[in-house]
């Protein structure tokens, strides 16, 4: 792949095209908005002139409800010799696809399953699809062409290619992303109105739990409008189980000893199913989940100290499988947990102690 044209210069397209010209392949970058195109080129993600002929692949990175319509006006265009696009919906944009007529042997769906709370191409990086599924959707009538371009498209931007039928894509991405992000804006609503005292008491647990809160509407309401009756299924679920949830706790507080034990069994069935189901969750490289020990160090909030904890944790010979940083609030220090396997917590926790580092039990 030699040259590639990105369409739609937001934080996906701009990721992509800064991915493929780090591996040395031209990008040709359009937009709707010269503005979104011409700060992506200053950004190093390819240049804002037309290409000379057709290109080996264009990326259609526009919102689901107009993948149909500029991919149709690409082909018209005969702007790219193969064509994907890499929208967070599949089912719908196909369909659309189909009855506006487009080349569909030449073209393949495709969802890189990587984000940010933030958008467009100044929150983009090059890095952001490393190690992380890239959807694609083949029609029966996608050509090797198409197939092989996309295929290869997922290898330079670092990604790991999953071959889907659109419809069950578009079930899975409700439940694993399109769900969670709406409950994340529920939860991070509640704050909305909430006594200045509560939300400075928030930890890191609300922060997690709303982080994705953060996201554009407007961009989100365009993806959630293309998968609306998937999320609404999930959602009709879980409302399900907070009408359950709600009953148990009221139940608690009841004045029958066997209400009582009937409401602390519901609470404890859904936090063992919520427990069974985190266990599913891929672990480090998408390998099985593994249980790690945390070990919390005291860090003070000043220019390279994160820096000198992990050089010093690697000089201990200590692999640090993951970590996250929970800021105190009201003071210049945080928390930094790390993750190891538990036969280096020992060597870990003394060999910090000597070093001078404060450790938190």
């Amino acid at each position: 792949m030699r040259t590639v044209a990105v369409v739609g210069t937001g934080l996906i397209g701009t990721s992509a095209a800064l991915a493929l010209t780090g591996r040395g392949v031209a990008v040709y970058l359009e937009d709707a908005d010269p503005d979104a195109a011409r700060t992506a080129a200053s950004l190093g993600a390819g240049t804002t002139e037309a290409p000379d002929g057709p290109v080996d692949l264009a990326i259609i990175a526009v919102p689901p409800a107009l993948v149909g319509k500029v991919l149709a006006d690409c082909q018209r265009r005969g702007l790219a010799r193969s064509y994907t696009d890499v929208a967070s919906v599949k089912a719908g944009p196909r369909a659309e696809v189909a009855a506006l007529g487009c080349d569909t042997t030449h073209y393949i769906g495709g969802h890189p399953m990587a984000g940010r709370e933030r958008s467009g191409p100044l929150a983009a990086r090059a890095d952001i699809f490393e190690g992380r599924p890239w959807v694609l959707t083949p029609t029966p009538d996608t050509g090797t062409e198409a197939l092989n371009a996309a295929l290869e498209l997922v290898a330079l931007c670092g990604g790991v290619p999953i071959v889907m039928d659109a419809a069950a894509h578009d079930r899975a991405v409700a439940l694993v992303s399109h769900a969670p992000q709406l409950l994340s804006s529920i939860i991070a609503a509640r704050l909305e109105q909430a006594d200045e005292t509560a939300v400075r008491l928030c930890g890191q647990g609300v922060r997690d739990v709303t982080r994705i809160a953060a996201s554009d509407p407007l961009l989100w309401g365009d993806i959630l409008s293309a998968n609306a009756a998937a999320v609404a299924d999930i959602l009709q679920e879980v409302a399900a189980d907070l009408g359950s949830t709600v009953t148990a706790l009221r139940a608690l507080q009841a004045a029958d000893e066997g209400e009582r034990r009937a409401g602390a069994a519901g609470i404890e069935a859904v936090m063992r199913r919520g427990n069974t189901g985190q266990a599913r969750i891929p672990g480090k490289h998408g390998a099985p989940p593994t249980r790690y020990e945390t070990v919390t160090v005291v860090l003070g909030d000043q220019p390279g100290e994160l820096g000198r904890l992990f050089g010093e944790v690697g000089q201990l010979g200590v692999n640090i499988e993951d970590v996250t940083i929970e800021h105190s609030t009201g003071q210049q220090v945080g928390h930094v947990h790390l993750d190891v396997a538990a036969s280096a917590v020992r060597p870990l926790v003394g060999g910090l102690r000597d070093r001078g580092w404060a450790l938190r039990d």
